[in-house]
């Protein structure tokens, strides 16, 4: 379970997030929406301790453990895996590397032929080439494999909570299905908690949320069902512009 109390979160002097407040239950699918600028992006970065961005008021919880002031380091270890919008490009590891050593940091043994059996396996999953075993971390790649690859380490990997900014963006149509049950499928097999942001009607279809989280110039301004992304695609964000007190009911569920 993941909880959000009061957080407040700041960049230089700009405030970006208002004390918000929310649980994320273990195994939901959580989206959240809103318009540009609503401070989608600055919560997940907040939750994963980016440097640029400071919390200075309220808590992340993590399994009731307060995770606010611990590094990004740490926070990956919890379990907490972060798929951002552009994956960068990291010269001189392979995946086939950068897997084995993740692996091996979090007190596992791996054995060579099973590895690269089960590699073999998830890249099929992903229709990608088994070469991208052995290439450079994203080097080179669209962005549709970017994305996809970042969903080859989560697959190998098996975090139980999952963040997904815009994963949707840079795919084709061909490449969002794949992306869309390849999530599905993986919250299906382990269980996890996927933490979603997206415009991509598509995929929250595919997903199905069970909650989703408004946000508009930092705040919450409603928390509904998987119904109200349906509202959203028909009306816009026009009639979610501020907080109320209806609104509030039922943040901490």
């Amino acid at each position: 379970m993941l909880t959000f109390r009061d957080l407040t979160v700041k960049t230089g002097d700009k405030e970006l997030l208002k004390k918000l407040s929310f649980d994320i239950f273990d195994g939901e699918t959580v989206c959240i929406m809103g318009p540009n600028g609503a401070g989608k992006s600055s919560l997940c970065k907040a939750l994963m301790h980016h440097p640029s961005y400071s919390i200075t008021k309220g808590q992340i919880l993590y399994n009731h453990k307060d995770i606010t002031n611990l590094t990004t380091s740490e926070i990956a270890m919890l379990g907490i895996y972060y798929i951002n919008q552009t994956p960068v490009e990291i010269e001189g590891i392979t995946n086939a590397e950068m897997i084995r050593t993740a692996l091996i940091s979090k007190g596992e043994k791996v054995d060579i032929f099973a590895f690269n059996k089960q590699c073999n396996e998830v890249l099929k999953k992903l229709d990608l080439p088994k070469s991208f075993l052995h290439r450079n971390i994203n080097e080179g790649m669209s962005g549709g494999e970017r994305k996809k690859n970042e969903l080859f380490g989560m697959w190998m990997l098996k975090p139980s909570f999952v963040i997904l900014d815009e994963i949707d963006s840079g795919l084709d149509v061909d490449a969002l299905k794949v992306v869309g049950e390849n999530l599905r499928d993986y919250q299906r097999e382990t269980g996890a908690t996927l933490l979603l942001i997206t415009h991509q009607q598509k995929l929250i279809d595919i997903l199905k949320p069970s909650k989703i989280v408004i946000l508009n110039q930092g705040e919450i301004v409603k928390i509904g069902d998987y119904s109200l992304a349906k509202e959203i695609e028909v009306s816009g964000f026009s009639s979610f512009t501020r907080t109320n007190e209806e609104s509030k009911e039922g943040f901490h569920e």
